[in-house]
């Protein structure tokens, strides 16, 4: 351990994905002077902060969404725009070259940010000690830190099953699917979930058959079920093969003609199956980053599902010590760690003689009902708010108004109709409840339904709204005066 008395600040901010550099940066920004711990090391052996989701997770895969997509459109549906191309090949390296180019500009900028606003990175592993004490280990050396205020954004980690275990290059979890250095003729996916369904997306358009095996008897369970519908069919129809009420059992690596290869054994209604694969990828869901992230002197409170127990501001059983993003409660998405660490940066300074003499108000709180949810797949799904099934087992009345993207000039121009905008009001105030879409561009247009229903609007504040013509938002207006049936491009009976 370093002799060197403990380096002390205001805020230290464990984890630098969109949770902690966020926190950071805010906490920079009222005034605090700020540290943040990062551990990560890139497949070359370099620091580079953005945790799992710009690394390994949100922005490679949606590099790759992106790149299989323009693949998969340049050589099945130019044609029919009156493009006419030669023989479409797929270069792999470059592709996956340009993945990491995107990867490494974010990360780079991110660290820019961080010494734009004066935070001191920190490289090494944390371990939060008592009276807000951190020990950091970094090339077998440790060193120790203090601070008035301390935020825990350890981030999350794929989780491992028995029976499929990660095997070199065989068996892999949602980072190692970023990576394949060639096509699997034959991919199999543990899961047909959220993970699994963009990874299966990715390469399925690059050319591999794709078999998904789901344990849940329903498809996307959290979906509004006329959407998972929709998108099961749709999905269906590219050719994902999404095997339901399937458990796995056992995998074993083999050898088919010298080359290697994973033998799946599951059960499904009709008894044992046997499949096997190229390549298997387990994306069965996430867990909390907790394994030796403090000691038992820090006494932080850990509830049934191993998350940091916090309560509403974020703060754990350790006043001062505040813990945000996927390792608390609530959904593990991005946006949601990236506004708890705004919020808790907030709390934080509010607290301090830095705002003693600012009216700013600071620290509002999280309206978790509101986080927006996007599966990223083409069609795009997208839904903020309640369910039909959650309101109609909460026995909440309310009208619902579909308009289908099929009746929208600017979809029927771009040349892609699937899909639609519903809308689900409650039937007595018309007060919004629930948007969901299921199209393209749906991540983007779900946006204006999270802005409406954060100021209560109701639907009836969206059909007095002008649109511009011709625009996919206008599905959402159609949508809005379908929960009255007076949509005027579809007829309603």
């Amino acid at each position: 351990m370093s002799d060197k008395k403990n380096e002390t600040f205001d805020v230290i901010v464990i984890g630098a994905g969109p949770a902690g550099y966020v926190a950071a940066i805010r906490c920079a920004q009222l005034g605090l002077n700020t540290a943040c711990i990062d551990n990560w090391i890139n497949e070359n052996g370099q620091a580079s902060l953005g945790g799992t989701c710009l690394n390994v997770g949100c922005i490679p895969s949606k590099a790759l969404l992106q790149s299989s997509e323009l693949y998969e459109q340049t050589q099945h549906n130019l044609s029919s725009y009156g493009i006419e191309v030669g023989k479409v090949e797929l270069n792999l390296n470059t592709m996956m070259a340009r993945k990491d180019k995107v990867v490494a500009e974010l990360t780079q900028g991110i660290a820019g940010l961080l010494k734009a606003n004066k935070i001191k990175v920190i490289q090494g592993t944390a371990k939060l000690m008592s009276n807000k004490q951190i020990a950091v280990e970094y090339k077998q050396k440790q060193n120790r830190y203090c601070a008035e205020s301390i935020i825990i954004a350890s981030g999350s980690s794929s989780v491992e099953i028995a029976a499929a275990p990660l095997t070199d290059n065989l068996i892999v979890d949602s980072s190692g699917a970023l990576s394949f250095d060639e096509v699997p003729k034959k991919l199999g996916i543990i899961g047909a979930g959220v993970i699994g369904l963009e990874l299966g997306s990715v390469w399925r358009r690059l050319g591999a058959q794709v078999v998904m095996i789901e344990a849940q008897d329903e498809f996307l369970s959290m979906v509004d079920k006329q959407i998972a519908q929709d998108a099961h069919k749709e999905y269906k129809k590219q050719g994902l093969d999404i095997r339901l009420s399937a458990r796995l059992m056992s995998t074993k690596i083999s050898a088919v003609e010298k080359q290697s290869c994973v033998e799946v054994t599951y059960q499904d209604e009709n008894g044992e199956q046997h499949e096997i694969f190229d390549k298997l990828i387990v994306a069965v869901g996430r867990r909390p980053n907790i394994e030796r992230l403090f000691d038992e002197e820090a006494e932080l409170i850990l509830d049934e599902r191993s998350y940091i127990h916090v309560n509403e501001q974020c703060e754990t059983s350790q006043p001062g010590v505040y813990a945000i993003g996927d390792v608390v409660r609530g959904p593990m998405l991005a946006h949601k760690g990236s506004e708890e660490g705004v919020m808790v940066a907030e709390l934080i300074a509010s607290n301090t003689e830095i705002m003693a003499n600012k009216t700013e108000r600071l620290g509002s709180g999280i309206n978790y009902d509101l986080i927006p949810s996007v599966i990223y797949t083409h069609p795009e799904i997208a839904w903020v708010g309640k369910t039909e099934q959650q309101l109609n087992a909460a026995g909440i009345a309310f009208n619902a108004g579909v308009f289908p993207f099929m009746a929208s000039g600017r979809a029927k121009a771009q040349g892609d109709t699937r899909g639609m905008v519903k809308i689900l009001a409650h039937q007595d105030t018309d007060r919004i409840l629930g948007v969901h879409i299921i199209g393209n561009h749906a991540s983007e247009l779900i946006a204006q339904a999270v802005i409406a229903m954060e100021l209560s609007a109701s639907a009836e504040d969206i059909a007095l709204t002008i649109f511009a013509h011709p625009s996919l938002s206008e599905a959402l207006h159609e949508a809005a005066l379908a929960v009255d049936k007076r949509a005027i491009h579809i007829v309603q009976k």
